[in-house]
């Protein structure tokens, strides 16, 4: 089937730049869900022939639309639909539990594990003093096997049994060690992903990210976590719920 029939032809009588009107075929396609979630479009090439139109205009459509957050380009990959997810601030929560209530298969990639005296910046964060030994845990974080974040956690050394303790979910860990947080202090800024960071979640470097960080404590007020997690901004919107209470 033609992509043109799947998400109609251009309408007559639109004096609107052609980029423009492909730009909202693809957008209308997306919203009303006849372009779901991680379906891919066609090559520039193709999208340009089906159309009769040049590589450029194609071009600029697309690059509107990854600018929206409605599509997003994977190195020697293509071009999908973007997968949002949302993530409220109003709730201690982890990545796995995120996805999971979503509907979405959370999994890791470990980049490393390590044991570790604390870091100055750490120290601050936790509360510990110098020396003080804590487990690190780097990973990128994948939604249906869509990299979604790349996550870089500290924790006490206290609130697990060993680095070795971590499997699919760090809270899991720290439940099951009796040492879940129940507090958590976040800050979330605006980043450009670096070439490394790029290259890890699949994107291009200057990518739109969100770096949120958290310092989580237990109940009896010892700090347990201190993570930066850096989230693709064409996957994650954050949501807060306000009252004037």
């Amino acid at each position: 089937m033609m992509f043109s029939a799947q998400i109609g032809p251009f309408r007559p009588g639109n004096r609107a730049p052609l980029y423009l009107q492909l730009q909202q075929l693809l957008r209308d396609a997306i919203q009303n869900n006849v372009l779901g979630e991680n379906d891919a479009i066609p090559a520039e090439r193709d999208l340009a022939a089906e159309y009769d139109v040049s590589r450029i205009t194609v071009r600029k459509a697309i690059g509107g639309l990854v600018e929206e957050g409605l599509l997003t380009r994977r190195r020697g990959a293509g071009t999908f639909v973007a997968v949002r997810v949302e993530k409220s601030f109003s709730k201690l929560s982890s990545f796995s539990e995120d996805m999971l209530s979503r509907g979405r298969q959370p999994s890791s990639s470990w980049i490393s594990r390590a044991v570790g005296a604390v870091t100055p910046e750490e120290a601050l964060s936790l509360g510990l003093s110098p020396g003080a030994p804590v487990y690190r845990f780097r990973r990128i974080r994948f939604a249906d096997e869509v990299p979604m974040a790349l996550e870089l956690s500290t924790i006490a050394s206290y609130c697990l049994p060993s680095v070795e303790a971590v499997g699919d979910s760090l809270y899991d860990a720290l439940e099951a060690a009796g040492n879940r947080p129940v507090r958590a202090l976040q800050r979330l800024r605006a980043v450009p992903f670096g070439a490394e960071h790029a290259r890890m979640l699949g994107v291009g470097a200057g990518h739109a990210g969100l770096l949120i960080e958290r310092r989580a404590f237990l109940r009896d007020g010892r700090a347990a976590e201190y993570t930066q997690s850096f989230y693709r901004g064409d996957a994650y919107d954050f949501v807060a719920e306000l009252t004037d209470i």
